[in-house]
């Protein structure tokens, strides 16, 4: 009995055991267990960590790039204004490049009138050499002839006067070409700024047009254009008023003594005029037929009166009775045929003479209306 209760005593034992092992087995797993937790924790924190630092840094180069954004934004408006500053610039130095050009144009053709001027003197300078000549071959065939001294003497005195008219139309023409040069220097020097402009407005990426390029280059289109329908206007008037006195040309200009249209100091023009102004009505339409419709011409009629003021009867000035004449030659242009869109009309007053002085024969040629085939 003492045997069987032995071995009863350990089996009863056993599931004490089996408790025992059961808790050392379940503490285990849950010290591997909290261990494991552990180790996962540590690693989330440490990526927690590392995700910190990223959006740290993100933050950080997105504040840089946001300040650059702001920098790159400022830099444009700046840039935009000095664009704007530029084209300002370009625009104004190409209306003074246009004001210089049509200066230029103007001076150019007082120099064409000038030396037309000079060429006429000198040939009439050149015909009293002439005259002169002769005359002295004269008086060696009839030496000591009164008549004959007479006439070399009234010869030399107009062979001075013809050498001192062609000196002073000289000392014109050289002051002309000195404006004309210092024109050119301003030229260059609005040229040189346009070039800067461009420069400038190149680096930024913008293209500018050299618009005083064009403009000269459309000018002398037109110039060129019309120069040679001017020949052809020349040569229709001077043939229909070939053999007139009173009538000549200077430059690029038909010149009409007022005498000739005219009574003094009055606007209606006389039967003769009328003839006279049918004539180059007649030349006008001549001439209109031959020029292409894309060329744009005028005829201008242009009124001059002399210095002398004006005493009583309806006009105040001299600028009324040109303005009255320049019309009157106008209407009657019109009434002839010609069309009212190719003419145009000024008054000069007693502007610009083209004789000096004041003797009867000098206010003769001053009040005067001039014909020009030109542009708008």
């Amino acid at each position: 009995m003492s045997r069987r209760r032995g071995r009863d005593n350990g089996l009863e034992a056993w599931p004490g055991y089996v408790d025992a092992l059961s808790t050392l087995l379940m503490v285990t797993i849950f010290v591997l267990a909290e261990a494991f937790l552990s180790s996962a924790l540590t690693g989330s924190n440490n990526t927690i960590d590392l995700l910190k630092q990223q959006i740290a840094q993100l933050t950080q180069s997105l504040s840089m790039e946001t300040a650059k954004d702001a920098t790159l934004a400022q830099e444009l408006t700046t840039l935009n204004a000095q664009l704007a500053q530029a084209e300002a610039a370009n625009t104004t130095l190409t209306q003074q490049l246009t004001g210089d050009t049509g200066t230029i144009t103007t001076l150019q053709d007082a120099q064409k009138n000038m030396q037309a001027q000079l060429a006429d003197a000198q040939a009439q300078a050149a015909a009293a050499t002439g005259r002169i000549a002769a005359l002295q071959t004269q008086m060696l065939e009839v030496a000591g002839t009164p008549d004959v001294q007479a006439k070399l003497d009234d010869t030399q005195q107009k062979l001075a006067a013809s050498q001192k008219l062609s000196a002073q139309d000289e000392a014109q023409i050289v002051l002309l070409n000195q404006q004309m040069a210092a024109l050119r220097a301003q030229l260059a020097a609005l040229q040189q700024a346009l070039d800067a402009a461009k420069a400038a407005d190149t680096k930024d990426n913008v293209q500018i047009v050299d618009l005083g390029r064009q403009l000269n280059e459309a000018l002398a289109r037109k110039v060129q254009e019309l120069q040679q329908y001017q020949s052809v206007f020349f040569r229709a008037l001077s043939e229909s008023l070939k053999g007139q006195k009173n009538i000549r040309v200077v430059g690029d200009r038909f010149v009409f003594e007022s005498d000739v249209l005219f009574p003094l100091d009055e606007a209606t023009i006389t039967p003769q005029g009328q003839a006279e102004i049918a004539d180059v009505a007649q030349a006008v339409k001549q001439i209109a037929t031959k020029i292409p419709p894309d060329v744009n011409w005028v005829l201008s009629v242009d009124g001059y009166a002399d210095a002398q003021p004006i005493k009583g009867g309806p006009y105040q000035s001299n600028f009324d009775l040109s303005s009255a004449r320049a019309l009157a030659v106008l209407h009657l242009l019109i009434a002839d045929g010609v069309p009212e869109t190719r003419l145009i009309s000024s008054a000069m007053g007693a502007n610009n003479p083209i004789a000096q002085g004041t003797t009867a024969a000098a206010y003769a040629q001053n009040r005067r209306i001039e014909f020009r085939l030109t542009t708008p």
